[in-house]
């Protein structure tokens, strides 16, 4: 019944909004133009069509409880009434153009509460249970152990091995990502001709668009048994899965963010600077060191800060690549796992609320939430630092 309300309503507001356009451009056509309209025809159309859609659907969602079965039809009529009301008042006077301006100011408003309020209700939300969390178990010996092992008997929930394990593969994505992904988006900004970058850019975009399950399949039955051979040709104990297969494949994932991000930024840097820089007899390479990267700087930083965020999050490749072992060590050919990891493993089954095991799950999400904040924020100073305007 909601699918058939929906599109009755969809076809109402069409309706209205062209009803609406010919009733105001023919009073406009009526009068041969010796009056003059405050409203363009369309806005008028535009403001009983939108006045139709809220109305209709405020009132079906205010009856949909209490009288589902009257809900559609009552919503129906009080759009259809309302658009009428509206219609009623179309003249050359009538400001429908501000009207219409207000209520799409006003829904924006709304829709940004709405983002707000739902990013501050997570956030409250993840406190609430990590406080929780720590009633049971002492935050010194949570951030400061050295094991984890949530299903252990008694359990025990050491912070540090996660923090080593995020930590350990963000490093050697970033290691991977960050030259490559910068020198690609120089090439693509300084150096490739415009057919070249019309191929390249979106073949490298590509990268972005596999699931990482795809790409976690990939680390798990290519890169992991190809380091793994390749470690014990050359006499290295490496194990099944390792952190460095995992760092690989990610970082090959955060190729793109960097190169698509630094490849904005350098592009808009004021081509008066290059040319300024060649008038002044520099080369390519030293416009490009000395002019290009310094003015792009800021932008170069947040795309670098987005990637470690992102490979801090990212499960899947880990979860196939790096295993589930919380190891603490900073050896990248043994097996490693992450706050993120953990934090899908705690919550995968049937869990009660009320115990430690799953409530770690929240902490875990709540610290990930501060060193994402921690990282942002890093990022804006490093902006408001090296910013420069240019004209």
């Amino acid at each position: 019944m909601s699918a058939i309300f929906l599109l009755l309503l969809c076809l109402l507001v069409v309706a209205t909004y062209f009803a609406g356009r010919q009733r105001a451009a023919a009073m406009r056509n009526g009068s041969n133009g010796t009056t003059l309209f405050h409203s363009l025809p369309s806005y008028h159309g535009l403001l009983l069509g939108t006045t139709a859609f809220l109305v209709g659907l405020f009132v079906f969602v205010a009856l949909a409880t209490p009288l589902p079965a009257v809900a559609p039809w009552a919503a129906l009529a009080a759009a259809a009434a309302a658009a009428y009301g509206f219609s009623t008042r179309i003249s050359p006077e009538f400001r429908a153009r501000n009207v219409f301006e207000r209520i799409t100011l006003g829904f924006l408003i709304l829709c940004s509460a709405i983002a707000i309020l739902t990013t501050v209700g997570i956030v409250f939300s993840v406190v609430f249970e990590t406080s929780r969390f720590f009633r049971e178990v002492p935050v010194l010996s949570f951030f400061t152990g050295l094991t984890w092992a949530p299903t252990g008997s008694p359990p025990v929930f050491g912070f540090i091995p996660l923090l080593a394990g995020t930590l350990l593969i963000t490093t050697i994505a970033m290691c991977v990502a960050g030259p490559l992904g910068l020198l690609a988006a120089i090439y693509m900004a300084e150096y490739a001709s415009p057919t070249v970058r019309a191929i390249f850019k979106p073949v490298l975009e590509m990268l972005t668009g596999i699931p990482t399950v795809v790409l976690g399949f990939f680390a798990a039955l290519t890169v992991a048994p190809f380091i793994r051979d390749s470690g014990v040709m050359l006499g290295f104990t490496v194990s099944a899965e390792s952190a460095l297969a995992a760092g690989l494949v990610i970082g090959m994932l955060l190729i793109p963010v960097i190169s698509s991000l630094s490849d904005d930024v350098i592009n808009a840097v004021p081509q008066s600077m290059r040319d300024g820089s060649y008038a002044m007899g520099a080369t390519k390479s030293e416009t490009i060191k000395r002019v290009i990267l310094p003015a792009a700087l800021p932008g170069i930083v947040s795309a670098f800060i987005l990637a470690v965020s992102r490979a801090m999050g990212e499960t899947m490749i880990v979860v196939m690549a790096a295993g589930l072992a919380a190891n603490l060590t900073a050896n990248p050919l043994s097996s490693v796992t992450t706050m993120t990891v953990q934090i899908a493993m705690l919550l995968v089954g049937d869990h009660e609320f009320d115990s430690a095991k799953t409530l770690a799950a929240f902490a875990l999400g709540f610290v990930l939430f501060i060193f994402t904040l921690i990282l942002n924020f890093i990022a804006l100073r490093l902006v408001q630092k090296y910013k420069e305007q240019y004209d």
